[in-house]
């Protein structure tokens, strides 16, 4: 139900409670940082609103009418549910700001994620983060959902429904054992030779997945897969016991490559670079730590993990 017009404003109230309480109109007005014929207007504006004297004014201050003492009363129970209520929604927002919750990609989350919220935690160590990872489309679909604030995926473009920022680069590498024949080659594989060749991949809905089938595209996508796994240490292991050439993200094979327990081979033609994107729904803007998280992603000393 809507409220009389006779009802005045929580300012005007808290106005009459301070006259009540000090005995003057101008010690009121000092205290509530306002002029003193700008609190005068306001209480003879309330009077006419209501319909009735509320203070009678002497030389000796300002007192409440006998009409007044009855609003001073109501007001000031409205004034003290008004003031439950602010400390309610600062207690709301405070747990809302203070939790954090975020999914990404497996090459996010274990490359890039930690040297970021470490930095969060020291910026501010009072938000409570949930990681969560997933592959880049079921990354979408959490966020989508509302069951995480901010979500990170890998791939050449933004998920439906979704707004977001580019905050890293990639590129991905087929990689091999030093044992297997691509680690002699000496001219690099091309297009055509890798769309026809199986290899170790990531599942459907990756990232990953989908930045390989985009570039050999123009070749008729990649062979069948001999195998599909679901993490980045899964394709190292399989690379390194000699199986077939593995493709995967360039941060995940950086102490493997540097020690020869994989080798990087060589490729003709192909753009395998592709960014990595923070998310959020679209129409929103991240807010609270999700906001410090994503500025965090931009500087400079946010980088990769070092192996």
């Amino acid at each position: 139900m809507a409220l009389s017009p006779h009802v005045p404003e929580l300012g005007a109230l808290e106005l009459l409670l301070a006259v009540a309480r000090l005995g003057s109109v101008g010690r009121a007005a000092a205290e509530l940082g306002v002029s003193q014929p700008a609190a005068s207007a306001r209480i003879k504006g309330m009077e006419r609103q209501i319909g009735v004297p509320l203070l009678e004014r002497s030389p000796r201050g300002s007192r409440p009418t006998e009409a007044g003492r009855l609003v001073v009363e109501w007001a000031r129970q409205v004034v003290e549910a008004a003031q439950a209520l602010d400390a309610g929604i600062d207690a709301l927002r405070g747990r809302r700001d203070a939790r954090l919750r975020v999914v990404a990609s497996l090459t996010v989350a274990e490359y890039l994620m930690p040297g970021w919220l470490l930095a969060l935690n020291e910026a501010s160590p009072g938000t409570a983060v949930t990681l969560r990872t997933a592959n880049s489309h079921d990354v979408a679909a959490q966020v989508l959902a509302g069951e995480a604030d901010l979500g990170f995926v890998e791939g050449t473009s933004t998920p439906p429904g979704l707004s977001g920022a580019v905050v890293a680069a990639d590129r991905l590498v087929v990689v091999v054992s030093p044992e297997h024949r691509w680690a002699r080659r000496r001219t690099p594989v091309t297009g055509p030779e890798l769309a026809a060749t199986p290899l170790v991949l990531r599942e459907v809905g990756s990232g990953t997945r989908e930045v390989l089938e985009e570039a050999l595209a123009p070749y008729g996508g990649p062979a069948a897969p001999r195998l599909e796994l679901a993490s980045s240490t899964a394709l190292k292991a399989a690379a390194m016991t000699g199986a077939d050439p593995v493709c995967l993200s360039e941060l995940a094979v950086t102490e493997e490559l540097a020690t020869r327990r994989l080798v990087a081979v060589p490729l003709e033609g192909l753009e395998l670079q592709r960014p990595l994107r923070a998310v959020w729904p679209a129409g929103q803007r991240p807010a609270g730590p999700a906001r410090e998280l994503l500025g965090l992603t931009r500087a400079p000393a946010a980088g990769p993990r070092k192996n």
